[in-house]
């Protein structure tokens, strides 16, 4: 009795898979559990102290005409990370056994060694920027009202987005994105759309933060996903 109590237990309890949001991921685009879509773009940063006054107030004001021109909700993301320095450093060690000058040698493993020290006692962090871009049938302004209500009662019909239904709400995302690219190259920013393998890269390394540094994912064409 103790045995099949500890089985039902152990399969009610529900894996890690189902606390994370998203469905799937395809065609640059991540599909969430309920039914909306999300476009994720890295963003360049600027730094803003060393502009002079009237560049500071050039791009406050594109800023503020960028956020004036949005008609739906927007996610701004800082993600810090400690430096990864190891494929850095693997990289100077090969060259360094290809190297037969021994003074090189000594040089290169002293630059190594500081390297290491330099970054484990100033613990140095690497920053990245991210927009998210939404999709959702609620807040799209082009449909009626009663067609929006229809796809918020309905939301687990769009986990799995047919292909027709998917690919026109992604249509409308990347009408969404290519105004959003270009309110931020406007300001001088450099602005790149994650694509599908950068985008599981991407969430692989936020969940599994740790995991991540030692076990990198393989390109998303050699993965073996079950349904």
């Amino acid at each position: 009795m103790k045995n099949e109590q500890s089985i039902k237990k152990k399969k009610s309890i529900p894996n890690s898979q189902a606390h994370v949001p998203i469905s799937e991921v395809k065609n640059d685009t991540v599909v969430m559990k309920d039914g909306t879509l999300r476009a994720v773009l890295m963003v360049s940063s600027v730094n803003f102290g060393l502009l002079n006054e009237e560049e500071q107030q050039a791009i406050i004001s594109s800023y503020v005409s960028f956020l004036n021109s949005l008609d739906h909700p927007l996610q701004i993301c800082i993600q810090s990370r400690q430096l990864n320095i190891r494929p850095y450093m693997e990289t100077l060690q090969a060259r360094r056994e290809q190297i037969e000058n021994e003074l090189l040698k000594a040089q290169i493993s002293d630059y190594i060694s500081f390297i290491n020290e330099t970054v484990t006692l100033r613990n140095i962090t690497s920053k990245q920027f991210y927009v998210v871009v939404p999709y959702d049938p609620m807040t799209n302004k082009k449909k009626s009202f009663w067609s929006r209500l229809g796809d918020a009662l309905n939301p687990i019909n769009l986990i799995r987005l047919k292909e027709e239904t998917f690919k026109k709400r992604k249509g409308e995302l990347d009408a969404r994105v290519r105004l959003i690219e270009a309110g931020l190259s406007g300001m001088n920013l450099d602005v790149i759309r994650l694509d599908t393998q950068a985008l599981i890269e991407l969430y692989y390394s936020t969940y599994n933060p740790d995991i991540a540094q030692n076990q990198p994912l393989a390109p998303v064409d050699y993965m073996r996903v079950e349904s």
